[in-house]
């Protein structure tokens, strides 16, 4: 035979090819394939994860990774908006799929681990996979609440393996599932799995890489997006820790924003009345406490102006611009504790510009007189003249 020559394929061996190649490039009959190895293999997970690798070689897994994963979760090809597209025919479903399983943990997580083998073995799908399951919390409608549950807690299982990323949760801050409350019952069951397999601080972590730590508000709808309704969401569903994440992440972002109008108002040099009013308002509307606004109005007024470079002019320039400000720290620092962070805060801006040294005791001599001779800022002034002496 010619080198140039292709073989010929005659019998059996041409049969074989042909029945392949079908398998390969059909839908259909890669479906029925897939089926039938899953009926085959029934409740033995770990047959099931050895038919998916070694059928892998022969059917298509990158062209029909979408029926796959329909098939793996759901049992049957899924219509756009889930429903069953062989609903009518039941020797083209397979009740071997997470739908059909256990609705318990150990079961879930169970089937999560044929997810990471296969997808270990074909790395391709990891990509199909991601968008598989977004595509699955679109369609969540169309599942039933048991369905519902079961998928949440193989997303959360999964997140928390680190086989599937935490921007798949961007799918459930969809208007329908948003105002139908399915959004937020899905999410809850969801972040229950996932802390069953990862601690609170590895969560949150995951949330904030995906830029989603500030979006969890949205999984209610507009007239219920409050830390308050969130927190007494998830606080009664078990999730304390994520009602105190978001918190937390809610007052440092307005801070952060109270932080940028207060520099942007100081810039433009707005009367301390102004800025006053302004301060309290945000404090009222965000119930923000005073000890948490004085340090921002202290390194706010810091930042406001270019600082000499020359030690022996910067504290006459520090003194000139800190007199113009006492008032206005003077206003929110009421309480003692209020008093003591400002006093630490000068401390500390002071040994961390060293032209600043020399300049603290006449700050806080400064600040004395400020706040009308408190208490505490007398005590400072005092032990500031003893520590010169």
């Amino acid at each position: 035979m010619n080198k140039h020559q292709k073989p010929v394929l005659t019998g059996q061996r041409f049969k074989t090819r042909k029945r392949d190649e079908k398998e390969k490039f059909e839908p259909t009959v890669f479906r029925d394939t897939l089926v039938q190895g899953l009926n085959e293999a029934g409740d033995d997970l770990e047959a099931v994860a050895k038919f998916l690798d070694s059928t892998g070689s022969r059917l298509d897994y990158r062209r029909y990774a979408d029926t796959l994963f329909d098939i793996l979760v759901a049992g049957s090809m899924l219509a756009p908006g889930g429903t069953r597209i062989d609903d009518g025919d039941k020797t083209k479903m397979t009740n071997h799929c997470v739908f059909s399983a256990n609705e318990d943990h150990e079961t879930i997580r169970n089937y999560a681990q044929v997810f990471n083998k296969l997808i270990r073995r074909y790395k391709y799908l990891e990509k199909a996979f991601e968008d598989e399951m977004k595509k699955l919390l679109l369609f969540l409608k169309a599942f039933s609440e048991t369905e519902q549950t079961k998928l949440a807690m193989l997303s959360g299982i999964l997140l928390g393996n680190g086989t599937l990323p935490a921007t798949i949760l961007t799918s459930l801050f969809t208007d329908s599932l948003v105002k139908e409350g399915i959004a937020a019952s899905f999410a809850v069951k969801l972040f229950k799995a996932w802390m069953a397999e990862k601690d609170a601080n590895s969560v949150t972590s995951s949330l904030r890489k995906a830029n989603l730590d500030k979006r969890l508000l949205e999984l209610f709808p507009v007239n219920r997006q409050s830390v308050d309704h969130f927190a007494k969401y998830f606080t009664d569903a078990g999730l304390k820790e994520l009602s105190d994440f978001l918190r937390v992440q809610q007052s440092l972002g307005t801070r952060k924003e109270l932080q940028k109008e207060l520099q942007e108002r100081l810039s433009q040099e707005c009367p301390i009345k102004e800025v006053v009013l302004y301060v309290k308002e945000e404090m009222k509307r965000n119930d923000l406490p005073e000890t948490a606004v004085i340090g921002l109005l202290w390194t706010c007024i810091m930042n406001a102006v270019e600082w000499n470079k020359k030690e022996e002019l910067v504290a006459e320039q520090a003194l000139k611009h800190l007199k113009q400000y006492a008032p206005l720290l003077a206003v929110f620092s009421s309480q003692g504790q209020s008093e003591l962070i400002l006093l630490q805060k000068v401390q500390e801006y002071c040994y961390d510009n060293i032209h600043f040294m020399k300049a603290f005791q006449k700050i806080v001599v400064l600040f004395y007189k400020g706040v009308y001779g408190c208490m505490l800022f007398c005590h400072c002034m005092s032990l500031c003249f003893v520590e010169a002496l």
